[in-house]
């Protein structure tokens, strides 16, 4: 499979093929790293990209694979996660000066269980400072545009998820919704952002 083709497919997809070695996780690690290089200096959806950790989280999903460890549902699929959730060694202002420096020690509950279930994380999406707002923009970052059209906004506060996902730079993704953040974003770039109770 080529690099364009691989963002192309579900993640149910992607997973299924890596757990069968039909793909590598490296080989779909390789194909999203492209994609976000293409996309994502216009989009800026994702704010903070560690390619190291990417690339090693992929051999190590193919190596648990080669040893025939248990999988996590989501094994081998990279994710980028909402930067209002602490994730240890990357990054996380919450959208806001104040926390521009800021690199947690340790990762939150929905980063824990995430990264158990098999996902790799690769960086961080952007959001509204502290989340707060339909608007997917802020002072550290910027902007996320629509990536079906630059001149309208992407909604918020889930909006660099919603516009990863929408670029195909990524498989799955993240978010926290009190008021509408995953379902707002979601329908305005035409994904699916889930609420559950």
């Amino acid at each position: 499979m080529t690099n364009n083709e691989i963002p192309a497919l579900s993640a149910v997809t992607l997973a299924r093929m890596i757990r069968h070695k039909e793909v590598s996780a490296t080989e779909v690690m390789a194909a999203y790293l492209a994609q976000i290089k293409r996309v994502n200096p216009t989009i800026n959806a994702i704010i903070t990209l560690d390619e190291k950790l990417a690339v090693d989280g992929a051999k190590a999903a193919d190596e648990a694979i080669k040893n025939k460890r248990d999988l996590g549902t989501l094994h081998g699929l990279p994710i980028a996660h909402k930067d209002l959730f602490q994730t240890k060694g990357l990054r996380t202002t919450f959208g806001s000066k104040i926390f521009s420096d800021n690199v947690p020690e340790l990762n939150c509950l929905i980063v824990d269980r995430i990264q158990s279930a098999g996902a790799i994380t690769i960086g961080k999406t952007n959001t509204p400072e502290f989340g707060a707002g339909s608007q997917t923009y802020n002072e550290v970052f910027g902007e996320t545009l629509n990536p079906y059209d630059l001149t309208r906004t992407c909604g918020g506060s889930s909006g660099g998820a919603a516009a990863a996902l929408a670029a195909r730079m990524l498989p799955i993704a993240d978010g926290s919704d009190t008021g509408g953040s995953l379902r707002n974003p979601a329908s305005f770039c035409n994904v699916v952002g889930f609420r559950p109770s």
